[in-house]
């Protein structure tokens, strides 16, 4: 385990989460491993009480604790390490360039891990540039069964809603899945659907969203993974950090309006155990072009590097040099998708000029050494406040 490396070493190790519950959750499987072995783990968000979090940032500090899990709490100004090496980034397709980068800006430079089911077109682009290097898993963890996906009109929502009532009826769990909470001239929010649902179905149906309390929301994601409600509405807050391998449908309503590296993250909250597993994408017709083709993506493969090399040619890869993570870059001869092979050598050559001239002192490494202090200005992080 690379934290475990690390703190041998005597550095410490961020690991940073989108939400709270997929935070709290690798502190606590963290510290089941790391404790027995002598070392200190902590969880920091954003809900710790204030005598809790200045134990933990003190901790920080003075380098007792090895191991932290949090959210976009440890980037804040107040949060300090005595000797950063290592930086874990999960799901980081939640996260800003700048977020990431205030982050590994704790320390002068530590070696970065960054995790994603999906990968942004940002980290293709970097790929391609060598900025990162890649690793891809291909294969399903043990047991598991391909997500049959289907794109379906909503003008099918009866039928919908019948195949998940059968569904329930034979033990089984579904997510419904609705773009926003409550709007009052859309029947397609989660307030609204909840109590359609619960009407429809006679059944009990858990609701949870970004308005709920976190108590609230804490609640109703574990009576779902108890059973005791076997149908789940939401909005995107179920996207990472739960896992409950009874779930067999995941429904996505209005799915013309997500985004495939969304999709695919809300898709994956299905098929986690053995028995066969559905994708429901409700759209509301006409589709537009772009939109017909990311349900089509979603619906032929289950790739997440498929799905992000489609989400690139669809999106653009942003700024190289900058911030923006998506959009058309301003390259008046490269594509970045077309040249790839050319890419490639460059990024051979430059490794080539490295390995020989460390120090960057000969000639072409003076250029490589020029281009560096021409571009990193542009790539600082935003001060925090």
């Amino acid at each position: 385990m690379a934290a475990v490396q690390a703190a041998s070493a005597g550095f410490q190790t961020a690991f940073m989460s989108p939400t709270e519950v997929l935070a709290r959750q690798q502190y606590e499987t963290m510290d089941r491993l790391l404790s027995p072995l002598g070392y200190t783990v902590a969880a920091l968000t954003g809900r710790d009480k204030a005598s809790t979090r200045e134990s933990i940032l003190m901790g920080l500090a003075d380098g007792s604790i090895h191991v932290v899990s949090g959210t976009q709490a440890l980037f804040q100004q107040s949060v300090a390490f005595r000797n950063l090496g290592l930086v874990i980034v999960d799901e980081q397709h939640r996260f800003g360039v700048a977020d990431r980068m205030r982050l590994a800006g704790k320390a002068l430079s530590p070696h970065m891990l960054v995790m994603s089911a999906t990968p942004i077109p940002r980290t293709l682009a970097q790929a391609v540039h060598g900025d990162l290097d890649v690793s891809i898993l291909d294969e399903k963890p043990p047991g598991r069964v391909p997500v049959e996906t289907r794109a379906i009109p909503d003008t099918r929502l009866d039928e919908v809603v019948d195949a998940v009532s059968r569904a329930l009826r034979r033990g089984e769990r579904a997510f419904w899945v609705c773009p926003k909470v409550d709007v009052d001239d859309d029947d397609s929010t989660a307030v609204g659907r909840h109590a359609a649902l619960t009407d429809q179905l006679n059944v009990a149906v858990g609701l949870v969203h970004g308005r709920l309390k976190p108590a609230e929301k804490d609640a109703a994601l574990e009576d779902f993974r108890a059973g005791r409600t076997r149908l789940l509405v939401a909005t995107t807050v179920i996207e990472v950090g739960v896992d409950v391998p009874e779930a067999t449908i995941m429904v996505i309503e209005r799915a013309e309006g997500f985004g495939l590296a969304q999709l695919h993250q809300l898709r994956g909250r299905v098929g986690r155990g053995d028995r066969p597993s559905y994708c429901l994408l409700l759209y509301r017709p006409p589709l537009g072009e772009t939109a017909h083709e990311r349900l089509d993506t979603l619906r032929r493969t289950e790739d997440g590097f498929e799905i992000a090399e489609a989400d690139f040619k669809l999106r653009g890869p942003g700024d190289m040099l900058g911030l923006k993570q998506a959009g058309a870059t301003d390259y008046r001869v490269l594509d970045l998708a077309r040249h790839a092979p050319l890419l490639e050598i460059a990024k051979k050559d430059a490794e080539a000029i490295v390995s020989r001239d460390p120090q960057l002192s000969g000639e072409r490494g003076q250029a490589l050494r020029l281009v560096r202090e021409l571009l990193t200005p542009r790539i600082q992080a935003p001060a925090t406040e």
